[in-house]
């Protein structure tokens, strides 16, 4: 049995439906996604291009809107604005992080639900706590898509999520406990972290934190979903001690290649959901 969940080939799938979906609209203008980056962090660029080759592979318009780094908080928020203005655009992100001087939820909340790609908006996040989204954050989306790709049963699950952010593990565990899974969210000051993680059915670790996750963490029947980005020593790993941990559980994602290709699949599909609801397809 094969323990790696092979997020590339899963993503590639969907991005293969998704083009055959994108084709079929014969005389109408293609979906339209922006990207806004304030800066020039090496890490965005990295994950910029990915989403654009990624876009362009499936016929979706992808446009960056680059802005230097000094921009300032109302100049930032009026540009925005026109590009929300703008008919002609379905989906957009914002590339996190941003500068120091920019207030980034002010400037998450200026995206209205109906181009929020990122699925970050509080009015999207509302909605996927109520079950009642067809909008997704593209990671929370990805990881239960590849849950749902290995037939992994969440109904009566054992769910333990370390990491509480809003990007990641809030809104996973309202779409997980929709899914009927019973989850329980720690973080990296959690008394007793390692007893917790290691009665879990289905362990997702998104600290950051580099090796946080080692054998002792783990059991045989446990699938790791490892949603980490951390670089050491130049080279990029997930939160999990891999090779290590790898003969001591029952399915796990690698970093990279797990993950991450689902992520930017997922943003796809948002940007094409929210095209047809726009488009009235």
């Amino acid at each position: 049995m094969n323990k790696i969940i092979d997020g590339k080939q899963f993503a590639q799938e969907l991005n293969t439906n998704l083009k055959i979906s994108i084709n079929q609209l014969e005389g109408k203008r293609k979906p339209k996604l922006v990207i806004l980056q304030v800066g020039d962090n090496p890490a965005s660029n990295k994950y910029i291009k990915n989403k654009l080759n990624a876009c362009a592979k499936v016929g979706i318009i992808g446009e960056l809107k680059k802005f230097e780094e000094e921009i300032s908080q109302k100049k930032l928020e009026n540009e925005i604005i026109k590009i929300i203005d703008d008919n002609e655009v379905d989906g957009i992100i914002v590339q996190l992080p941003l500068p120091k001087h920019i207030e980034e939820q002010l400037i998450i909340d200026l995206i209205p639900a109906g181009k929020d790609a990122d699925g970050f908006n509080p009015q999207t996040l509302g909605n996927v706590m109520l079950n009642n989204s067809k909008i997704f954050p593209a990671t929370p989306y990805g990881i239960l898509k590849l849950l749902e790709w290995k037939k992994i049963d969440l109904i009566g699950a054992n769910v333990v999520i370390v990491g509480r952010s809003n990007i990641v593990g809030k809104p996973l565990a309202n779409m997980l406990i929709n899914k009927s899974a019973t989850v329980t969210i720690c973080n990296t000051k959690t008394k007793n972290l390692k007893d917790i993680c290691k009665e879990a059915d289905i362990l997702i670790s998104a600290a950051g934190v580099a090796n946080l996750i080692t054998k002792e963490f783990v059991n045989n029947n446990m699938t790791i979903i490892d949603v980490g980005a951390n670089f050491v020593d130049g080279k990029y790993c997930g939160d999990v001690d891999f090779d290590n941990v790898l003969e001591e559980v029952k399915h796990i994602t690698p970093v990279p290649g797990g993950v991450g290709p689902m992520t930017i699949a997922c943003l796809l599909q948002n940007t094409f959901t929210l095209y047809k609801e726009k488009e009235n397809l």
